[in-house]
Formats: C-alpha cells, sequence, structure tokens
C-alpha cells in the first residue's frame, strides 16, 4: 500500500513538529504539518490521514495550564472530526504539551466519557527537568506504539508532567492495559510513575517523554560508549504504529 499519509497539528508555540514529522518520515509515513486554523476552516483535511501528531512546545505560552488553551480550540472547533478519526481507528500520538493536549481534550484516557478524569500538574520539584530518563515498556499494555518494548532510555523535557489519577482511575488503566509506559526513575512524581498511558484501544497514545528526539543512534548521549543502533526506541514506537496502520 502506498505509504500512510501523516497529519502533524502545530500551533503559536509548538516547537518540536518537524522532529515529529522526521520520526514519522523515518518510519515509512509521508507528513503535512498543518497549522491549527487551517484545519479549522477545513475539518473534512482529517478524513485524508491515517495518522494523526501533537507535538510538543508551550502552545499558546502554556497559558492557564499546559495544553489547555489548545485543547479547548480544538475541542470547540474540531470535535466531529477528531471523534470521527478516532472511530476509524486513527493512531494518534500527543507528545509531552501534546500528551497535555489529549488529556485536557478528553480524548485521554477514555475519549468514550465526559469529562477529564486525569490530569497533568507541575512536577513535584516545582522545576523544569530536561534530561534523559530510563522508561520501562508495560509487556501488558495494550498500546500499538509500544509493542514489544522492554526497557530503553528517552529525553524528557517538561514542567508540568506529573500525570495523576484517582485510586479508581488508576484501577481501570491497569485493568484495561492503558499504561503504557513507566518511568524507571521518578523526575516529577507521577503516579504509579506514569510517562504515558493509551486509549482503550491502543491506538491513542500520551506520553510525556520525547520518542521523536531519539531516532538516530547518535542523538543519546552517551552513544559513543554504546553499541550501535539501527533501529532505536524513539523511532521503533514509530514504526509500530505505521505498521499498525498497514
Amino acid at each position: 500500500m502506498p505509504s500512510p499519509r501523516t497529519l502533524i497539528f502545530r500551533t503559536a508555540g509548538t516547537n518540536c513538529d518537524r522532529e515529529l514529522a522526521y520520526a514519522f518520515e523515518l518510519a515509512g509515513a509521508s507528513c503535512d504539518t498543518l497549522h491549527i486554523s487551517q484545519v479549522i476552516e477545513n475539518p473534512s483535511l482529517i478524513a485524508n490521514y491515517q495518522l494523526i501528531g501533537f507535538p510538543g512546545g508551550f502552545s499558546y505560552g502554556d497559558d492557564i495550564a499546559s495544553g489547555r488553551i489548545y485543547a479547548n480550540l480544538i475541542k470547540h472547533r474540531l470535535h466531529d472530526a477528531l471523534r470521527a478519526a478516532c472511530a476509524r481507528g486513527v493512531p494518534i500520538v500527543g507528545v509531552c504539551n501534546g500528551f497535555q493536549v489529549l488529556v485536557k481534550l478528553g480524548l485521554l484516557p477514555f475519549p468514550q466519557e465526559d469529562g477529564q478524569p486525569a490530569t497533568l500538574a507541575d512536577n513535584t520539584s516545582g522545576r523544569f527537568q530536561c534530561r534523559w530518563e530510563g522508561m520501562a515498556a508495560d509487556s501488558t499494555s495494550v498500546c500499538v506504539w509500544t509493542k514489544g518494548m522492554a526497557q530503553f532510555d528517552l529525553p524528557i523535557a517538561h514542567g508540568e508532567g506529573r500525570f495523576l489519577a484517582s485510586p479508581e482511575v488508576l484501577a481501570t488503566l491497569k485493568k484495561n492495559g492503558q499504561i503504557a509506559l513507566r518511568y524507571q526513575g521518578d523526575p516529577n512524581g507521577s503516579t504509579d510513575r506514569i510517562a504515558g498511558i493509551c486509549d482503550p484501544t491502543g491506538r491513542i497514545f500520551g506520553l510525556m517523554p520525547h520518542p521523536e528526539r531519539y531516532t538516530l543512534g547518535t542523538h543519546h548521549p552517551q552513544w559513543t560508549r554504546r553499541p550501535e543502533e539501527t533501529v532505536t526506541p524513539g523511532l521503533q514506537m514509530f514504526l509500530n504504529a505505521v505498521a499498525a496502520v498497514k
């Protein structure tokens, strides 16, 4: 089949859209990066794509709360078109600020329910954290993006990355296999060290670390002391998503 087409949203303050497009392209997909206003003018554009990405950054200056303004804009102007994409099984990824948007938009963790049963709050350190962290993919997760993955490193860069959910919501996430990724350490105080979750189908994936910043082996700060990598953990996530579409 032809290369699956990827729609990458950008708006004021996003700053990782080019890296995200490059990651999808390395994985075998084609990419169009469109400003949110272009899609609002013609929501039917979303139907032309088989993959969707919400990149990181500081959308609208992270005013009010990270991702809040962006999520409200999408909710009021693109809700039906995005829900239709979810219904046809389009894999969607939200990285860092994109994760915050998906949660505040209501696509994660339970797209079929109203409200916002989880959130991403200020790091317990009260500081922006920017470094590489060890990750552990949950082998029981239904997430298509982390399929077959185990332990690896990814870079983080966030000030509001602390995933918070009630014990009841956490129990549901575990039962459904929706916890896709955990920190091996504790960079932000997240509930159960959660770094990424998916929806019950495993196709909508949000994570705070940046896989698009680790698509080449030389991206790792210790690359000269590590075995050469032909497929990095970051790239593997995008390969998994493209394979799921194909």
